[in-house]
């Protein structure tokens, strides 16, 4: 009995131990991206700015500002709030894949998640960042409120793009007799929607933003209905998941301090709050800064040097941007959005 005890014990132990190796991405098999950019102490990091008619494949709008944010925080979750910061800006994602599976970057701020790329360029993707989607411009006086409302009604659009593809399925499928309009550059159906030869323009949320803020068109709106859904990410190399971790946990860290009340502002005071959820993110309580490697405080650092997710969000494509872009879909869990973190324990 007391051998089997023993044995039992034993064996206890080294699935705790286990456990903890697996909670902890196993810190002590790093060498990899983590000692990467403390060793070289500075995180390099790329980002996305959609050059228009520069690839049709991909139709998101420029992000590269949240992007950079995104950047920033990385970077202040491993070198601390100042922490060095090398941005490369790609014109589209394919580029920006491209230099990270050649070990340029270690993080790009703005892929899409997708199996094919991910299979391609040996790349994993984070939790999302921002929801994207097609959706519809147009003007305010053109009295279209729905989708319905664009019978008989010409729509514009980038011809032999998935937008274009996605258009006529969803339309169609719901009756609605549009009238095609294909254009083969971004700046000609610009030029057609705001002189009014289109009656609405189709193509990511972020582009039809972008397309808003650059023409001062004060008098056009972007109707709430989404027909597809195209979230963006950071993308990292596969073959780390400390790297993996620290990058997605940054996300989940942003995400809950907008949750807590916590800003860029407030964090200091707020690092003293006996409310457990904040206690455990900002301090050493919760052991979340072991797990990943990272100093005790790390999450103080990415709030100082960003703010919260939605501070990010207000400043870079919110209501203090040109791209005056709503939340959404990138409103918190809480507000009826997809923004979430996991737990922090």
């Amino acid at each position: 009995m007391g051998t089997g005890t023993t044995g039992l014990r034993s064996l206890t132990s080294s699935l705790l131990a286990a456990a903890f190796c697996l909670t902890s991405i196993c810190a002590a098999s790093a060498g990899g991206q983590l000692e990467a950019v403390k060793s070289a102490g500075e995180l390099a990091c790329g980002v996305v700015r959609e050059d228009y008619d520069y690839s049709k494949e991909q139709t998101h709008g420029n992000l590269s500002a949240l992007g950079t944010d995104i950047c920033k925080a990385v970077a202040a979750a491993v070198l601390g709030e100042n922490g060095k910061l090398k941005v490369s800006s790609f014109p589209d994602e394919q580029h920006g894949l491209e230099a990270l599976r050649a070990g340029k970057l270690a993080v790009l701020a703005g892929a899409t998640p997708r199996v094919t790329m991910g299979a391609i360029y040996r790349v994993a993707f984070s939790q999302p960042f921002f929801f994207d989607g097609q959706g519809f411009m147009t003007p305010k006086t053109a009295g279209i409120k729905t989708l319905a409302d664009l019978t008989d009604k010409q729509v514009c659009f980038i011809g032999n793009t998935e937008a274009e593809s996605v258009l006529d399925a969803v339309l169609r499928g719901r009756g609605i007799n549009f009238r095609p309009f294909s254009f083969e550059e971004q700046g000609e159906m610009e030029a057609a929607l705001f002189t009014g030869h289109c009656a609405a323009m189709t193509g990511d949320l972020t582009q039809l933003a972008n397309s808003r803020a650059a023409f001062h068109a004060r008098n056009f709106v972007i109707l709430p209905e989404i027909i597809t859904l195209d979230p963006l990410a950071a993308a990292f190399r596969d073959d780390d998941p400390q790297w993996a971790a620290i990058v997605n946990w940054t996300m989940y860290a942003l995400i809950q301090a907008e949750a807590s009340g916590v800003t860029r502002a407030n964090v200091d005071a707020m690092s003293t709050s006996e409310d457990l959820t904040v206690n455990r993110w900002l301090t050493k309580a919760g052991g979340l800064g072991r797990a990943l490697g990272l100093d005790d405080d790390w999450a103080v650092h990415v709030i100082k040097a960003v703010g919260n997710y939605g501070e990010m969000f207000d400043r870079d494509v919110g209501k203090n941007s040109p791209l005056q872009f709503e939340r959404g879909m990138n409103a918190l869990w809480t507000e009826g959005g997809m923004i979430y973190p996991l737990p922090g324990r």
